[in-house]
């Protein structure tokens, strides 16, 4: 990052690249590991449009609560089927999506999705900008 050419095509010459700063990390620290899926219900429920994206083998963060939690599509949600998530071929993920809640559970990765499976992760990010995650109706 502290490469000439890429501080320049990034606009910030005159900084430098740091991978932890502690500045940063106290400026943050009151948001550090808050709680915020009692907020996202709500979310849903105005139509906000919301991507929960998982690692399967993820030992620190686990996933139940997007099936536990109550909203007014949770029903339909949990009953709809999952869909293969593919990438230059290969099924890299499942994904569940009803209204406005997508929920897609990235294979072969641990707690660093976009480090493990860069495609996916990057296949995932350009479909949900462009409103067009789902990739296929054959079923997981």
């Amino acid at each position: 990052m502290n490469n000439e050419k890429v501080k320049d095509a990034l606009g910030v010459k005159n900084l430098d690249f740091v991978s932890c700063s502690i500045s940063v990390y106290y400026a943050m620290l009151k948001d550090w590991m808050k709680i915020l899926e009692v907020d996202i219900p709500s979310l849903l429920e105005d139509g906000i449009k919301l991507l929960v994206y998982v690692a399967e083998e993820d030992l620190i963060c686990n996933y139940r609560w997007v099936r536990a939690m109550k909203w007014l599509g949770q029903k339909k949600f949990k009953s709809t089927p999952k869909v293969k998530f593919i990438v230059d071929g290969g099924k890299v993920g499942s994904l569940t999506s009803h209204g406005p809640l997508s929920f897609l559970k990235v294979y072969q990765a641990g707690c660093m999705v976009p480090m493990d499976q860069p495609k996916a992760s990057l296949e995932m990010l350009r479909k949900c900008m462009r409103g067009k995650l789902y990739v296929s109706k054959k079923r997981d």
